[in-house]
């Protein structure tokens, strides 16, 4: 009954004074914050947290990830769906190394994370002490912020910086590192949100002349192109871009982490950019006379070629992150403004008119794209299933109105090419760094995000292992997430460059995997394989018919390549169907 009053009068007791210990001032802290979940691995230099943490059972939720990386990635996944910050603890040492390739994956795709970890006593830092690694140093170049806690009195304040940083602005993640004499020594509490930090300013000010010069060119256009990427999403922008894209007449284009931002049903919808993308957006981004790019960073997988890119067009760039123009493309209006506030005021002064012969230019490539490539895999006529077919079916099953978290390799690039996404927020990938091993951890954390949701991981049999611990997480915590694995025995991706690029000389790409079923119903979860094609779309149903998880394998062609493709250093508009 004590823990239960205490959790329930928590908000009250923000600043009564009382003398706390600084794991319990941290954890008053989360709760202060709106935080309830969080992800993590316990050890012995954040064990004062973790006992802070066993009082707060009601307000906090901790879900035990079987290896620190799991927890960011499920933390991310969570952020992502809640557009809160996902919160994610362990150890000092090993246990806060292994976090770091989320910190990369989370900064570089913009997401919002506050990562605690602990740390060796203060009088022992930099005595090489058991388990002390300097995190401040090491995650320097992977994080928004970072800072040492050595003090008691400094986590209140620290940690209501912590959160303000890492979700205003361009988001991203910040981590704490707190040794643990500050965990157990005490002081008076008193928490007080952060409302701005001086020298920071996380939404710059509209500059309308800014506004004013794009709305000018955007009117004068013949062929407008809208390149959509993740600022919309992190912007809540989705209705501002809607609206712009049918007040111009003008066909949107998505970045791999812009996926949903547009539904793609809709009739100005004409498909991804990139590397992997679509013939049609790819094409024309060297033949539009206006180049409308918001939220997105040019990054080199759209741009290909950057002394062949959009030569022709003018270009509006619409970024939060002053940082991001003129970096990699030079534009002509850079627009400083968060995606949904330049959008609103942009709506208001721009026009358009029906422009069916710059969209049949879409229309034209499309169909050759579903002559050359679509087609073939979607209804493959070789022995073996196609990836395509998987996801092209899975689409189907759900109505495209599923959470798809996927790992990287070419079931990733599948599933953002034939997943028809209906609804913002459902596209939950590894974009900026390319994690393998991303997208079951990844489907957890969207799964307690959003618990009624039909939440899928699809994985290839490479990524799956590196992170397959985390099916302990998926029986534990009784998570209905439905698991796919594209099993072709291969490192796909590699073994398609090996193909194209390296005269087939398929060097140590080729896996003898374990039998995946056994290994799934060793942890107690439903399992079945399929290698037939008559019997994907009935194992598809069933996996999505079942009521917890479900794990299914699908063995599919060894030797097919994902296409279209623009070739490493050739043009967008260089880009081979065959």
């Amino acid at each position: 009954m004590e823990t239960a009053a205490k959790a329930e009068n928590i908000k009250e007791m923000n600043n009564t004074g009382e003398t706390l210990s600084g794991a319990e001032i941290l954890v008053r802290s989360l709760i202060q914050e709106g935080v309830d979940t969080m992800f993590g691995y316990i050890g012995g230099a954040i064990m004062p947290v973790y006992d802070a943490l066993y009082d707060y059972q009601k307000e906090l939720k901790h879900y035990m990830s079987r290896h620190e990386q799991g927890a960011t990635h499920s933390a991310q996944a969570y952020a992502r769906l809640t557009k809160k910050p996902g919160v994610c603890f362990t150890t000092s040492g090993p246990g806060a190394t292994n976090l770091l390739t989320g910190l990369a994956d989370a900064y570089l795709d913009s997401t919002p994370m506050v990562v605690i970890t602990g740390q060796v006593h203060s009088g022992l830092l930099g005595s090489d002490a058991f388990q002390e690694t300097n995190m401040v140093g090491l995650s320097m170049p992977v994080t928004k912020w970072n800072f040492q806690i050595t003090k008691v009195e400094e986590i209140a304040e620290v940690m209501a910086k912590a959160f303000y940083i890492a979700r205003t602005g361009r988001p991203g993640p910040v981590l704490i590192d707190i040794t643990k004499d500050a965990q157990v020594q005490k002081t008076e509490y008193k928490y007080e949100r952060c409302k701005g930090i001086r020298s920071y300013q996380p939404v710059p000010k509209l500059n309308m002349d800014e506004i004013s010069a794009a709305a000018e060119l955007i009117n004068s256009a013949k062929k407008p192109m809208i390149l959509a990427g993740q600022g919309i999403l992190l912007s809540g922008a989705e209705q501002e871009l809607m609206e712009f894209a049918e007040k111009t007449q003008t066909p949107v284009a998505c970045t791999l982490l812009g996926l949903s931002s547009f539904p793609t049903d809709h009739p100005l919808y004409v498909g991804m950019l990139g590397m992997h993308g679509n013939y049609g957006p790819n094409m024309n981004t060297n033949q539009c006379d206006v180049l409308i790019a918001i939220g997105m960073r040019f990054d080199d997988r759209v741009t290909g070629d950057t002394s062949k890119y959009a030569k022709q067009a003018k270009i509006v760039h619409i970024d939060i992150d002053r940082s991001e123009h003129n970096k990699n493309i030079s534009v002509d209006i850079p627009v400083l403004a968060d995606a949904k506030q330049a959008l609103t005021e942009l709506n208001k002064v721009v026009s358009g008119s029906e422009r069916e012969e710059w969209m049949q230019t879409f229309k034209d490539y499309y169909q050759l794209e579903y002559e050359k490539v679509i087609e073939k895999q979607t209804h493959s006529s070789r022995e073996r299933i196609n990836m395509a077919e998987v996801i092209d079916c899975l689409s189907e099953k759900t109505n495209g109105e599923a959470v798809l978290c996927t790992d990287v390799g070419q079931h990733q690039m599948t599933s953002a090419r034939y997943y028809k996404f209906k609804n913002p927020n459902t596209q939950v990938t590894s974009g900026g760094l390319g994690t393998m091993g991303f997208g079951m951890p990844a489907a957890i954390g969207a799964q307690i995000a959003d618990p009624n949701a039909t939440v899928v991981s699809v994985s290839g049999d490479g990524g799956f292992q590196m992170t397959i611990q985390e099916l302990a997480v998926i029986r534990q915590y009784k998570l209905p997430v439905k698991s796919i694995v594209l099993n072709n025995s291969f490192l796909g991706m590699v073994r398609q460059w090996q193909d194209l690029f390296f005269e087939q000389r398929f060097s140590y790409t080729e896996m003898d995997n374990p039998d995946f079923v056994k290994i799934v119903e060793g942890y107690g979860i439903k399992a079945k394989r399929v290698s037939k094609r008559e019997e994907l779309q009935d194992a598809i149903q069933e996996m999505l018919d079942f009521p917890g998880a479900f794990f299914l394998e699908v063995v599919v062609e060894t030797e097919s390549n994902v296409l279209p493709m623009i070739a490493p250093g050739a043009a967008v508009s260089e880009m081979r169907l065959e």
